[in-house]
């Protein structure tokens, strides 16, 4: 599975409507409001990079209010979740 972080700027009084529209795209699989530079932070969780190109190339594109975005790809997750999993492998 790869997982993209997509930074999302919005016009302020769209911000709600902004944010429905991308957790509605197929892929998306969180969107948060965030304070700081950007208004919105969507996760993509895909199967194919073909897919990432798709979600923020065409899909997004088509959400009122989306002014601009940063894409950032995660080549790989570190998190306690994991971390303790990797741990636990055959331990029982």
């Amino acid at each position: 599975m790869i997982t993209t972080i997509v930074l999302v700027r919005a016009e302020p009084a769209l911000i709600p409507q902004c944010a429905t529209a991308l957790a509605g795209i197929d892929g998306v699989t969180d969107v948060y409001s965030v304070s700081g530079e950007w208004d919105l932070v969507c996760i993509i969780k895909v199967a194919a990079y073909d897919e990432i190109a798709h979600v923020v190339t065409e899909e997004f594109p088509k959400v009122p209010g989306l002014q601009r975005t940063t894409t950032l790809t995660a080549f790989r997750a570190y998190s306690k979740a994991e971390l303790e999993q990797g741990f636990n492998i055959g331990a029982e």
